[in-house]
């Protein structure tokens, strides 16, 4: 079963992470049924095993890609029709993004003094990256003339075009002088060629706010999500924005509205009218 699906996942081009979660989940599931001398085909088993994995505090992200694995493993491989099944999943949660606002950027950017650290941080931030994108740029992604760079194969398996800042062009002259990555534009250190660690970048922006004096908990993904705000405060449009993360539906970027809508944010409050 295992291997199976191991193969599936490969040649239908599932990333590498999406891989590693299924194939988290599926071996939990074979074990739970394996334990509980159950059919692992019968879906009541399911509810079972989603409910014990919810009791030992499964997120809601995480119980929605179980339920995703096990059903890849229903329709892809066991090859069984697809069908509606009544699998528990969890309500949608509303939640805001977190994000940083431009002075802690800028304070995070200035006390990071390696200037390989730095455009790493100006990289991610500057084109809205996620960290996984940020980590496979090549330096042949780049068009010179016309100062764009491709994203390729991100989320989706989509191509995706982004204007790069006169500023972070000069970012990354002065870093490729000092280093002169071969392949990758941010090369790790086990040797040129090699792309660079996301637990790394993760690192970098962890010390890069501590120095600055910043003490929330920050994230990579709090740059790209601090990008698409940014660019709404000065008038960007929804859909450019949409474009520019490489977002499916306009409805994942209207998240932002939520943090940039100035007729909310100005309203006053009637507290104002009687004091």
């Amino acid at each position: 079963m295992i291997n199976e699906v191991l193969q599936k996942l490969k040649r239908k081009r599932y990333s590498d992470n999406t891989i590693r979660a299924y194939m988290t989940f599926l071996k939990s599931y074979k074990q739970f049924c394996d334990d509980k001398s159950v059919d692992i085909h019968d879906t009541d088993n399911v509810n079972l095993f989603i409910n014990s994995m919810i009791k030992r505090g499964l997120s809601r992200s995480s119980q929605n890609q179980a339920i995703n694995a096990i059903k890849f493993y229903f329709e892809h491989v066991l090859m069984l029709e697809r069908k509606y099944y009544s699998f528990d999943r969890p309500r949608k949660q509303f939640k805001l993004p977190e994000i940083l606002t431009e002075g802690e950027i800028k304070s995070i950017l200035r006390a990071t003094n390696n200037l390989k650290h730095k455009a790493i941080l100006a990289t991610i931030y500057g084109l809205g990256l996620r960290v996984g994108e940020l980590l496979r740029l090549k330096i042949t992604d780049y068009n010179k003339e016309k100062q764009f760079i491709i994203i390729k194969q991100s989320k989706g398996n989509k191509d995706r075009v982004i204007p790069v800042s006169s500023r972070l062009v000069e970012l990354w002259r002065s870093y490729y002088k000092q280093y002169r990555p071969s392949i990758f534009l941010f090369e790790g250190q086990n040797g040129r060629g090699y792309p660079y660690s996301s637990k790394s970048v993760q690192n970098i922006l962890k010390r890069g706010a501590k120095r600055a004096g910043i003490n929330k908990g920050v994230t990579t993904h709090m740059l790209r999500h601090s990008y698409a705000t940014h660019l709404m405060n000065k008038g960007v449009d929804l859909r450019t924005i949409q474009a520019l993360l490489g977002h499916n539906s306009l409805k994942t970027t209207q998240i932002y509205t939520h943090l940039t809508d100035k007729n909310i944010l100005s309203t006053p409050s009637p507290l104002d009218f009687i004091y």
